[in-house]
């Protein structure tokens, strides 16, 4: 734990029920992000529109979705398949009433060796070749940034590490909108490596129409 959580200023943020009890008209991120599509909510927060580094955000937490939890239609829709969606054993079953499978890739093919190879994990322990995820890395300007302290977990730690409640109670939607975001990038998980990328610690991919 930081210090500032061992001295006992852990922020208070209860889990709650967002979709009943704290959405109620007011923006999240975009569920569909379709190319080309246009949401018809009204909303008054401008998000972050430039890479967050030069915004001065830091990444303060890595955590994946099994299955991707946003919807693009041809790429990550209910037209997708992979392992958990095909297989029927017990373990399976468990796994979709522990987390809920969301949407999948359209890659996965079972014939294909890459989908089908096991992988020994060393650190993305309970991933499984051939299926979707949605990786997130929360990012924040009242992380920890550049500290040991950086990464933490739950990240709504990270988010706001450097951030009392009285001052975050002062803040408007759109300060806090400026302050933090969440990058998102969706794989299928290949045992292959010419797909080999050294770092995801740091944040999504960007490269070419990549991120």
């Amino acid at each position: 734990l930081a210090p500032w959580s061992r001295a006992g200023k852990k922020l208070d943020l209860p889990n709650i029920e967002c979709i009943n009890d704290a959405i109620d008209g007011k923006p999240q991120a975009g569920a569909n992000v379709t190319k080309g599509y246009k949401g018809d909510m009204e909303v008054d927060v401008e998000p972050v529109d430039k890479p967050y580094w030069q915004s001065g955000l830091c990444p303060v937490n890595v955590h994946w979705h099994l299955g991707a939890e946003h919807y693009s239609l041809g790429e990550y829709d209910e037209g997708g398949k992979g392992p958990a969606a095909d297989e029927k054993d017990d373990d399976h079953r468990r796994l979709a009433e522990e987390a809920r499978l969301g949407y999948q890739c359209r890659h996965y093919d079972e014939n294909d060796a890459r989908f089908a190879m096991p992988y020994e994990w060393k650190h993305c322990v309970g991933m499984k070749v051939g299926e979707t995820y949605e990786v997130h890395w929360p990012h924040s300007a009242a992380g920890s940034c550049g500290t040991v302290n950086q990464y933490q977990t739950p990240f709504y730690d990270g988010v706001f590490c450097n951030l009392d409640m009285e001052t975050l109670v002062t803040l408007t939607p759109q300060q806090i909108a400026s302050a933090v975001g969440v990058q998102a990038q969706i794989f299928t998980i290949v045992n292959d490596e010419s797909y080999y990328y050294p770092n995801l610690m740091r944040g999504m991919i960007v490269d070419g129409e990549k991120g």
